[in-house]
């Protein structure tokens, strides 16, 4: 059985009340909401937020929710945590996925799709992903002496790009895992850790005003 756990915090600093923020005539929380319940795969859906205006609104939406403590809506407060503190209280469920209102292009197709890999491969967890510049493993950081290291190793920042392995970047859309190991490890990245790749459009993260301007006119292009 398969929970869905929508994270929806309502303080944001870059968009003022982010999740209901306007996407096209629908708050942001909206396009979500509307993906989960459209998949066949998932039994139950629950909104976790500290704000009351957002709980009313999922409410209003049919779908459950929980009030979350305000020590787990601050800045710093991490995904990881959140999920826990909903697995504690929802414990019949042997596996998750947690979906962010930040992606309103991640449809049902792809959460289907994505835990269809998820069961068929017999991982712990699966990640959804976006591909990235290959380029970036030929970056350095400082090592404890501040001097300069490879990324990843000191071989990668000399090789020819065309040798480089693929590189993905965590979209922020799927987020599919077993309790128990979650439970465990808290980790999304456990040791059998899938993914599921998605295209630039779909794994567009509202994170800046711009985000969503670009948003509105994908959305627009839609129609």
């Amino acid at each position: 059985m398969l929970l869905a756990i929508i994270p929806a915090r309502g303080g944001s600093k870059s968009i003022k009340k982010k999740n209901l923020a306007l996407l096209g005539d629908k708050p942001l929380l909206y396009y979500t909401i509307k993906a989960a319940k459209e998949s066949k795969c998932i039994q139950e859906i629950i909104v976790s937020s500290e704000d009351e205006e957002i709980l009313e609104y999922a409410n209003n939406q049919g779908v459950s929710i929980l009030k979350r403590p305000k020590e787990l809506a601050q800045d710093t407060s991490r995904s990881d945590e959140v999920v826990e503190y909903c697995l504690k209280h929802y414990p019949n469920y042997e596996e998750f996925v947690l979906l962010q209102p930040t992606s309103p292009f991640r449809e049902a197709a792809h959460i289907e799709q994505a835990y269809r890999k998820f069961q068929e491969e017999n991982a712990q967890s699966l990640i959804s992903v976006c591909t990235y510049e290959k380029t970036i493993l030929k970056a350095f950081i400082l090592n404890e002496k501040g001097y300069l290291k490879g990324i990843c190793n000191d071989s990668f920042p000399f090789m020819p790009r065309q040798e480089l392995p693929e590189v993905f970047m965590a979209n922020g859309a799927i987020y599919l895992g077993k309790t128990k190991d979650f439970l465990k490890n808290l980790t999304f990245l456990a040791k059998q850790t899938s993914y599921f790749l998605m295209d630039t459009q779909s794994s567009l993260d509202i994170d800046e005003p711009s985000d969503l301007k670009r948003a509105n006119e994908i959305l627009k292009e839609k129609k």
